[in-house]
């Protein structure tokens, strides 16, 4: 898969409105929050708190916001369910949606109703799971660095692809490798504006305009849904696609 559509992704949730940005930084508290309870506190030793910090800041949330939900852990995310979704939505995209939830019977309501209700059809875990591969993305300012000699300093990290897109470095890992690489970004003294998991297609889908815009207004009304965390699918979001949706 070219960086393109995760670039797309990036550049989606950096033109946020308002209310799609108050959503995203509820979104990232309740990820904050889990991710403390799970594995600590201090980000230096909880590579997912490390990311889900890392994403807030490039959200730009309060450095006050961000410590409230740590220290929330304790006593906020114990009630918090981690539920996938997996399915086929029209035109033969795929798509998965990731949740983090207080009420699976509500959770599972929603989801299915949006499958149901915009020509979709939810699928068993594992069925679309030959479609994707867990890969790792992270969006980091050029600034005044080098590309070959920034590509070259993370190679030993684990890094597998880094692309420039406009002024900012697209750093693709294997699963395994993300948290080497996020941490040798750190001894480098650099701050990624995002760094997550994602659910990376081993082939993209080329629709029409009509046909991509209707599947992207699918992914955001999945996106809406307080509970949902992420959604992944197979579709080329070209830059007209991504234009048509702002």
């Amino acid at each position: 898969m070219s960086g393109h559509s995760k670039w797309s992704t990036i550049k989606r949730k950096k033109g946020a409105n308002d209310a799609r940005r108050g959503k995203l930084f509820t979104k990232l508290i309740k990820e904050i929050t889990v991710s403390a309870s799970e594995g600590g506190a201090d980000p230096e030793t909880n590579p997912r708190l490390r990311a889900a910090v890392q994403n807030a800041k490039g959200m730009n949330m309060p450095k006050d916001t961000i410590q409230r939900a740590i220290s929330k852990a304790d006593r906020d995310s114990s009630s918090f369910l981690e539920l996938t979704f997996e399915g086929m939505l029209p035109h033969g995209i795929g798509v998965f949606v990731d949740c983090l939830t207080d009420n699976r019977n509500r959770t599972v309501s929603n989801i299915r109703a949006i499958f149901s209700k915009r020509g979709g059809g939810l699928g068993t875990n594992g069925s679309l799971s030959y479609m994707f591969e867990r890969k790792g993305i992270i969006s980091l300012p050029k600034g005044e660095l080098d590309p070959e000699e920034f590509e070259l300093e993370l190679i030993d990290a684990g890094v597998e692809e880094v692309e420039l897109e406009e002024d900012t470095f697209m750093i693709t890992t294997p699963m395994e490798d993300f948290h080497n690489v996020q941490k040798k970004l750190q001894e480098m003294g650099m701050e990624p504006e995002s760094a997550e998991l994602q659910r990376i297609p081993n082939d993209v889908a080329d629709l029409t305009m009509e046909q991509a815009v209707q599947i992207m207004k699918i992914v955001e009304e999945f996106e809406d849904d307080d509970d949902v965390q992420a959604v992944s699918h197979n579709l080329n979001v070209t830059d007209e696609v991504s234009e048509a949706m702002n």
